[in-house]
């Protein structure tokens, strides 16, 4: 399954009361739900025999669908969702460093980042222990409750 194809459901979809869908193709578990982001984000998995890890791209929104894919149910991630909804920021402040990166191992204290709500800076912890294998959102994006924001591996 390439962008293109990726690219195709999502116009056949769109017009469609269709909210939700997922599609498995070799090795690829793509899940596509309607949303307000005005961005698609594409994570691509390959099969299984690889070992390598997801591919992600970004590509223009159509009718507001947002677009999630993740690896077969085999390579379980564990997620870090958002609490609440707000504003996501990766550091304390715009000159500081992230809380957390790529590679880094966090427990259930370990302070990911923050999320500003009504002009309240909440610290979010990790909650679970693991390591980080991706960061889901950029700085500084909106993000709704329940949304998937970090995805941990089991140690």
């Amino acid at each position: 399954m390439n962008v293109k194809d990726i690219e195709k459901i999502i116009k056949m979809l769109d017009g469609t009361d269709i909210s939700e869908i997922s599609i498995e193709h070799e090795g690829v578990k793509l899940m596509l739900k309607r949303g307000f982001n005005k961005e698609i984000s594409i994570i691509q998995a390959p099969s299984m025999e690889t070992g390598q890890a997801p591919v992600i791209m970004s590509t223009p929104a159509v009718s507001g669908a947002l677009v999630t894919a993740q690896t077969s149910e085999k390579e379980e991630y564990i997620k870090i969702t958002a609490p609440m909804v707000g504003t996501f920021y990766r550091a304390p402040s715009p000159e500081s460093a992230p809380y957390v990166k790529v590679g880094d191992i966090v427990d259930k204290e370990t302070v990911v980042c923050i999320i500003e709500t009504m002009k309240v800076m909440n610290e979010i912890q990790a909650e679970q222990q693991g390591k980080i294998v991706k960061i889901l959102l950029e700085n500084s994006n909106s993000v709704e409750y329940g949304q998937a924001m970090f995805l941990l591996e089991k140690i």
